[in-house]
Protein backbone atom coordinates (compact mmCIF):
# COMPACT_ATOMS: atom_id res chain seq x y z
CA UNK A 1 0.00 0.00 0.00
CA UNK A 2 1.62 3.39 -1.16
CA UNK A 3 0.91 5.82 1.99
CA UNK A 4 -0.78 8.83 1.48
CA UNK A 5 0.86 12.73 1.86
CA UNK A 6 1.11 14.13 5.31
CA UNK A 7 0.24 17.45 5.21
CA UNK A 8 0.05 19.28 8.34
CA UNK A 9 -3.02 21.39 9.72
CA UNK A 10 -3.22 24.32 10.32
CA UNK A 11 1.21 22.92 11.32
CA UNK A 12 -0.55 19.94 13.32
CA UNK A 13 -3.13 22.09 15.19
CA UNK A 14 -3.45 19.89 18.00
CA UNK A 15 0.27 19.94 19.41
CA UNK A 16 1.27 23.91 18.08
CA UNK A 17 -0.60 27.12 18.17
CA UNK A 18 -1.92 26.82 15.06
CA UNK A 19 -1.12 29.26 11.53
CA UNK A 20 1.77 30.41 13.24
CA UNK A 21 5.53 30.27 12.37
CA UNK A 22 6.16 28.38 15.74
CA UNK A 23 3.48 25.64 14.19
CA UNK A 24 5.41 25.86 10.28
CA UNK A 25 8.75 25.62 12.06
CA UNK A 26 7.83 22.28 14.52
CA UNK A 27 5.69 21.33 11.66
CA UNK A 28 8.77 20.64 9.23
CA UNK A 29 11.21 19.04 11.60
CA UNK A 30 9.29 16.35 11.16
CA UNK A 31 9.93 13.81 8.35
CA UNK A 32 6.56 12.74 7.13
CA UNK A 33 5.41 16.10 6.54
CA UNK A 34 4.86 16.40 2.90
CA UNK A 35 2.86 19.85 2.87
CA UNK A 36 1.52 21.92 5.19
CA UNK A 37 -1.86 23.32 5.47
CA UNK A 38 -2.81 27.25 6.20
CA UNK A 39 -5.83 29.88 6.19
CA UNK A 40 -5.14 33.01 4.86
CA UNK A 41 -7.52 36.15 4.52
CA UNK A 42 -7.31 39.58 4.53
CA UNK A 43 -5.72 42.45 7.06
CA UNK A 44 -7.26 45.87 6.94
CA UNK A 45 -5.14 46.80 4.39
CA UNK A 46 -5.51 43.96 2.08
CA UNK A 47 -2.12 42.48 3.60
CA UNK A 48 -2.71 38.51 3.30
CA UNK A 49 -2.47 36.97 6.81
CA UNK A 50 -2.77 33.33 8.23
CA UNK A 51 -5.45 32.77 10.41
CA UNK A 52 -8.21 30.62 10.64
CA UNK A 53 -10.90 32.70 12.38
CA UNK A 54 -12.73 35.93 11.22
CA UNK A 55 -13.40 37.17 14.69
CA UNK A 56 -10.59 38.08 16.83
CA UNK A 57 -12.11 37.20 20.07
CA UNK A 58 -14.08 33.86 21.11
CA UNK A 59 -12.72 30.43 22.31
CA UNK A 60 -11.33 27.29 20.69
CA UNK A 61 -11.02 24.43 23.49
CA UNK A 62 -11.35 26.80 26.13
CA UNK A 63 -8.83 28.77 25.10
CA UNK A 64 -9.34 32.87 24.05
CA UNK A 65 -8.72 32.54 19.76
CA UNK A 66 -6.58 35.77 20.53
CA UNK A 67 -5.75 38.41 22.90
CA UNK A 68 -7.21 41.14 20.79
CA UNK A 69 -11.25 41.73 19.77
CA UNK A 70 -13.21 42.52 16.87
CA UNK A 71 -12.65 41.63 12.77
CA UNK A 72 -9.18 40.27 11.20
CA UNK A 73 -10.68 42.22 8.14
CA UNK A 74 -11.01 45.21 10.29
CA UNK A 75 -7.85 45.01 11.49
CA UNK A 76 -4.37 47.58 11.19
CA UNK A 77 -0.96 45.06 9.77
CA UNK A 78 0.84 45.84 12.55
CA UNK A 79 -1.48 45.00 15.18
CA UNK A 80 -2.21 41.56 13.94
CA UNK A 81 1.30 40.97 14.15
CA UNK A 82 1.38 41.63 17.56
CA UNK A 83 -2.04 39.38 18.59
CA UNK A 84 -1.09 36.85 20.30
CA UNK A 85 -2.58 33.64 18.98
CA UNK A 86 -4.41 30.99 21.59
CA UNK A 87 -3.25 31.59 24.93
CA UNK A 88 0.65 31.65 23.58
CA UNK A 89 3.56 33.95 22.61
CA UNK A 90 3.23 33.17 18.97
CA UNK A 91 1.43 35.88 17.05
CA UNK A 92 -0.40 36.09 13.53
CA UNK A 93 2.43 35.94 10.81
CA UNK A 94 1.40 37.52 7.26
CA UNK A 95 1.90 35.15 4.63
CA UNK A 96 4.88 36.53 3.44
CA UNK A 97 6.30 36.10 6.49
CA UNK A 98 5.42 32.75 7.43
CA UNK A 99 6.27 31.13 3.57
CA UNK A 100 9.79 32.84 4.51
CA UNK A 101 10.60 29.83 6.56
CA UNK A 102 9.15 27.55 4.71
CA UNK A 103 11.99 25.25 2.81
CA UNK A 104 11.28 24.21 -0.63
CA UNK A 105 11.13 20.74 0.16
CA UNK A 106 8.02 21.36 1.55
CA UNK A 107 4.77 21.75 -0.12
CA UNK A 108 1.91 24.20 1.05
CA UNK A 109 -1.64 24.23 0.92
CA UNK A 110 -2.97 27.56 0.80
CA UNK A 111 -7.27 27.71 2.01
CA UNK A 112 -8.36 30.97 0.57
CA UNK A 113 -10.50 31.35 3.57
CA UNK A 114 -12.11 34.89 3.24
CA UNK A 115 -11.54 37.82 0.91
CA UNK A 116 -12.38 40.45 3.08
CA UNK A 117 -16.51 40.22 3.54
CA UNK A 118 -19.14 38.56 5.29
CA UNK A 119 -21.18 37.20 2.62
CA UNK A 120 -19.26 34.34 1.49
CA UNK A 121 -21.17 31.67 -0.21
CA UNK A 122 -19.84 28.56 1.28
CA UNK A 123 -19.76 25.36 -0.07
CA UNK A 124 -22.38 26.20 -3.06
CA UNK A 125 -22.01 25.38 -6.25
CA UNK A 126 -23.28 28.27 -7.77
CA UNK A 127 -25.06 29.15 -10.30
CA UNK A 128 -24.37 30.89 -13.76
CA UNK A 129 -25.41 34.07 -13.19
CA UNK A 130 -23.54 34.22 -9.76
CA UNK A 131 -20.50 33.35 -10.90
CA UNK A 132 -18.80 36.12 -12.18
CA UNK A 133 -19.94 38.29 -9.82
CA UNK A 134 -18.16 35.86 -7.05
CA UNK A 135 -15.24 35.61 -8.86
CA UNK A 136 -15.26 39.69 -9.12
CA UNK A 137 -15.58 39.37 -5.14
CA UNK A 138 -12.66 37.35 -4.83
CA UNK A 139 -9.91 38.34 -7.49
CA UNK A 140 -8.63 41.67 -5.45
CA UNK A 141 -7.62 39.13 -2.73
CA UNK A 142 -6.38 36.51 -4.74
CA UNK A 143 -4.20 38.32 -6.38
CA UNK A 144 -2.41 39.38 -2.86
CA UNK A 145 -2.35 36.25 -2.26
CA UNK A 146 -1.01 35.03 -5.23
CA UNK A 147 1.77 38.04 -5.39
CA UNK A 148 3.43 36.90 -2.27
CA UNK A 149 3.28 32.98 -2.98
CA UNK A 150 5.30 34.37 -5.94
CA UNK A 151 9.09 33.61 -4.25
CA UNK A 152 7.87 30.83 -2.92
CA UNK A 153 9.87 27.78 -4.50
CA UNK A 154 8.07 24.98 -3.29
CA UNK A 155 4.58 23.18 -4.96
CA UNK A 156 1.78 25.17 -3.76
CA UNK A 157 -2.08 23.93 -4.12
CA UNK A 158 -4.92 26.30 -3.55
CA UNK A 159 -8.48 25.35 -1.97
CA UNK A 160 -11.14 26.72 -0.52
CA UNK A 161 -14.76 26.18 0.21
CA UNK A 162 -16.27 29.06 -2.02
CA UNK A 163 -16.39 28.66 -5.82
CA UNK A 164 -15.83 32.18 -6.57
CA UNK A 165 -12.52 31.73 -5.11
CA UNK A 166 -11.42 28.88 -7.18
CA UNK A 167 -13.00 30.75 -10.25
CA UNK A 168 -10.60 34.13 -9.37
CA UNK A 169 -7.83 31.78 -9.09
CA UNK A 170 -7.89 30.25 -12.79
CA UNK A 171 -8.44 34.21 -13.98
CA UNK A 172 -4.90 35.27 -12.10
CA UNK A 173 -2.49 32.39 -11.84
CA UNK A 174 -1.86 28.98 -13.03
CA UNK A 175 -1.68 26.97 -9.81
CA UNK A 176 -3.19 23.44 -8.83
CA UNK A 177 -6.15 24.11 -7.41
CA UNK A 178 -8.58 21.80 -4.74
CA UNK A 179 -12.63 21.96 -3.78
CA UNK A 180 -13.08 21.79 -0.21
CA UNK A 181 -16.22 19.94 0.47
CA UNK A 182 -18.48 20.61 3.21
CA UNK A 183 -22.06 18.69 2.71
CA UNK A 184 -22.66 18.39 -1.14
CA UNK A 185 -20.45 15.89 -2.59
CA UNK A 186 -22.27 15.99 -6.02
CA UNK A 187 -21.94 19.86 -6.17
CA UNK A 188 -18.23 19.66 -5.09
CA UNK A 189 -17.31 17.38 -7.76
CA UNK A 190 -19.41 19.60 -10.22
CA UNK A 191 -17.28 22.31 -9.09
CA UNK A 192 -14.10 20.53 -9.63
CA UNK A 193 -15.06 19.61 -13.09
CA UNK A 194 -16.24 23.24 -13.83
CA UNK A 195 -12.52 24.32 -12.92
CA UNK A 196 -10.53 21.48 -13.42
CA UNK A 197 -9.48 21.07 -10.34
CA UNK A 198 -6.48 19.09 -9.95
CA UNK A 199 -7.67 17.98 -6.24
CA UNK A 200 -10.92 17.83 -4.03
CA UNK A 201 -10.81 17.60 -0.40
CA UNK A 202 -13.90 15.82 1.60
CA UNK A 203 -13.92 15.42 5.19
CA UNK A 204 -12.67 12.58 6.64
CA UNK A 205 -16.05 10.93 6.86
CA UNK A 206 -17.48 10.91 3.14
CA UNK A 207 -15.21 8.08 1.47
CA UNK A 208 -17.34 5.24 1.19
CA UNK A 209 -16.28 1.96 2.44
CA UNK A 210 -14.30 3.12 5.59
CA UNK A 211 -15.66 2.79 9.36
CA UNK A 212 -16.03 6.87 9.28
CA UNK A 213 -18.27 6.86 6.96
CA UNK A 214 -20.49 5.99 9.45
CA UNK A 215 -20.10 8.98 11.67
CA UNK A 216 -21.32 12.45 11.81
CA UNK A 217 -19.05 15.07 10.73
CA UNK A 218 -18.65 18.54 8.76
CA UNK A 219 -21.65 18.76 7.49
CA UNK A 220 -21.82 14.62 6.47
CA UNK A 221 -24.81 12.89 8.96
CA UNK A 222 -23.70 8.76 9.84
CA UNK A 223 -25.55 7.68 6.83
CA UNK A 224 -22.93 5.76 3.77
CA UNK A 225 -22.31 8.72 0.80
CA UNK A 226 -24.58 7.87 -1.65
CA UNK A 227 -21.29 8.94 -4.29
CA UNK A 228 -18.22 7.47 -4.15
CA UNK A 229 -15.82 10.34 -4.51
CA UNK A 230 -13.05 8.44 -4.25
CA UNK A 231 -13.87 6.38 -6.84
CA UNK A 232 -14.85 9.42 -9.32
CA UNK A 233 -12.39 12.13 -8.29
CA UNK A 234 -9.66 9.40 -9.26
CA UNK A 235 -11.03 7.58 -12.43
CA UNK A 236 -10.92 11.53 -13.43
CA UNK A 237 -7.33 12.43 -12.75
CA UNK A 238 -8.16 14.12 -9.22
CA UNK A 239 -6.24 13.62 -6.03
CA UNK A 240 -8.68 12.88 -2.63
CA UNK A 241 -6.65 14.95 0.39
CA UNK A 242 -8.78 14.13 3.45
CA UNK A 243 -9.67 16.32 6.38
CA UNK A 244 -8.85 16.26 9.27
CA UNK A 245 -7.75 13.16 10.84
CA UNK A 246 -6.92 13.08 14.83
CA UNK A 247 -5.62 9.43 15.04
CA UNK A 248 -3.58 6.82 13.84
CA UNK A 249 -6.81 4.33 13.51
CA UNK A 250 -8.50 7.11 11.12
CA UNK A 251 -5.25 7.18 9.20
CA UNK A 252 -5.17 3.92 8.62
CA UNK A 253 -8.71 3.56 7.61
CA UNK A 254 -8.42 6.40 4.85
CA UNK A 255 -4.90 5.20 3.92
CA UNK A 256 -6.09 1.70 2.96
CA UNK A 257 -8.92 2.84 1.17
CA UNK A 258 -6.31 4.86 -1.00
CA UNK A 259 -6.79 8.56 -0.44
CA UNK A 260 -3.74 10.64 -1.33
CA UNK A 261 -3.26 12.93 1.38
CA UNK A 262 -4.34 12.90 4.77
CA UNK A 263 -4.86 16.68 6.45
CA UNK A 264 -3.83 15.77 9.99
CA UNK A 265 -4.20 17.51 13.32
CA UNK A 266 -1.42 15.89 15.07
CA UNK A 267 2.21 14.10 13.49
CA UNK A 268 3.42 10.62 14.07
CA UNK A 269 0.39 8.89 12.69
CA UNK A 270 2.08 6.66 10.33
CA UNK A 271 5.96 5.52 10.33
CA UNK A 272 7.72 5.55 6.88
CA UNK A 273 7.50 8.02 4.22
CA UNK A 274 5.01 9.90 2.47
CA UNK A 275 4.44 11.21 -1.27
CA UNK A 276 3.76 14.35 -1.61
CA UNK A 277 0.05 15.87 -2.36
CA UNK A 278 -1.15 16.70 -6.00
CA UNK A 279 0.21 20.04 -6.69
CA UNK A 280 2.71 21.73 -9.63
Amino acid sequence: MTRPAVIAHRGYARVAPENTIEAVERAIGHDETAMLEIDVQPAACGTPVVVHDEHLDGTRDGRPLTDATGLVRETALADLEKTQILGTEATIPSLGDLLAVVPETIGVNVELKNPGRSDLRVGASLPSADRDRRRTVWRPFVERVVADCESFGGDLLFSSFCEGAIAALRDVAEYSAAVIVWDDLEGSLEIARRYDCEAIHPPRNAIAGTELAGTEYAGFSAAEPEIDVLEEAHAEGRAVNVWTVTNWNQFDGLAAAGVDGIIADYPGLIGGTSRTAESR
